[in-house]
Formats: C-alpha cells, sequence, structure tokens
C-alpha cells in the first residue's frame, strides 16, 4: 500500500506540475494586442461575454472591415435594441447588416452557428472578435468546423482582466486556469468523441 501511494502521489506531482506548466505558456502565448487591424474580412463575428466585444465589433463594422456583423451567442427572446441598451450602446438607424444568434450556449454552439451563418451567406473569411483569453479556444473550435475559411482573430482586453503579472491578482489568475483547462479539454475532445463518418454524395 506504501508504495502505490507513493507511485499514485508521483503521478499527480507530475501531472500537476505539467499542468502548471502548459499554464504559464498559455498565458505566455496569450495575444498581448491585434496583429491585423488592416484586413477586410467579409463577416466580423462577435462572440457575446462582454459589452467591450460588442463595441469593438460595431466599431469594425463601421471601419468597413466587414459587410455584415454576427453576433453570436444571445439568449433567446434579447432583440438588438435590448441587446444595444444592455451593453450601454446607443440606438442604431439600420439594423441590415447585423444578425444576432440565438443558437450557441457555449464555445463549440458558437462555432457550429458561425460555421452555418458563414455558408447561408457563402463568406469566406471573418475577423473574430473574443476576449484575448478565450481566443485559442474560440480559434481551434472555428478552424475544426471551417478549416477552409481565413479567420483573422481581433481579441479585446477587459478592464478587470489583468494580463500583466496575471499571477497577482485571484480573480485573473482563475479565469486563466479556468480557461487553459477548458483548452485542453477542447484539444482532447476528438480522442474521445468519434468524429461522423462523412455522408456520400
Amino acid at each position: 500500500m506504501p508504495r502505490i501511494v507513493s507511485v499514485l502521489g508521483t503521478t499527480l506531482a507530475v501531472l500537476l506540475g505539467a499542468w502548471g506548466g502548459g499554464l504559464l505558456v498559455f498565458a505566455a502565448t496569450m495575444a498581448a494586442g491585434v496583429e491585423d487591424r488592416d484586413t477586410v474580412t467579409d463577416a466580423i463575428v462577435v462572440l457575446t461575454g462582454g459589452s467591450d466585444r460588442l463595441t469593438t465589433g460595431l466599431t469594425l463594422l463601421a471601419q468597413g472591415k466587414g459587410r455584415s456583423l454576427l453576433i453570436s451567442g444571445v439568449h433567446k427572446g434579447v432583440d438588438l435594441p435590448e441587446l444595444l441598451r444592455k451593453a450601454g450602446q446607443p440606438p442604431m438607424e439600420s439594423h441590415c447588416c447585423i444578425t444576432l444568434g440565438h443558437a450557441a450556449d457555449d464555445t463549440v454552439g458558437n462555432a457550429v452557428e458561425t460555421a452555418a451563418w458563414m455558408a447561408e451567406q457563402r463568406f469566406t473569411s471573418l475577423r473574430l472578435v473574443t476576449a484575448a483569453y478565450h481566443m485559442q479556444r474560440a480559434m481551434l473550435e472555428l478552424r475544426r468546423v471551417m478549416p477552409q475559411a481565413a479567420i483573422v482573430a481581433h481579441p479585446v482586453f477587459p478592464d478587470a482582466f489583468k494580463k500583466d503579472q496575471w499571477w497577482r491578482w485571484p480573480g485573473t489568475a482563475h479565469l486563466l486556469a479556468t480557461e487553459y483547462t477548458k483548452y485542453l479539454g477542447a484539444l482532447a475532445r476528438p480522442l474521445f468523441i468519434p468524429k461522423p463518418p462523412e455522408r456520400k454524395s
């Protein structure tokens, strides 16, 4: 029994060490800013989760960085005027270029909803707007369902998220640890959920 306990303890320590090292790499490789501000894409896609994301998406649309804007993951029953009001944004005179997606409940759902909308619109490129700490997982899920699409990352940086010396801020450290764990889960998911067979034409 002592030997088993020792082996289990060593194994746990190794796993925790690997997880901690991966977290440091994850935090270090997180975007520090928007690398590509100039490329114009067919669409702009905002993943809900903060008013700064919506504000950024609307600004990019106004700047002509995309022809249409999809806001994915909007609560059912919420229309654009209400969404703008909750985000502290002024009402808009025209809603012709904005689509609200109500089908997504998580990042996987965001990717599926975005892929369906992109196919319907016959778009082949998009600028993705989400929080910097969420960008790696969001890009992973989108590229899985749209491997041929050109995706430009446009991270936003919420004021409450302290990227510099993040380990000194409990809220930010917890958020990063949670997001990193979800990212690992997203990486591993194909190992446990088999890919459905392709349909024969």
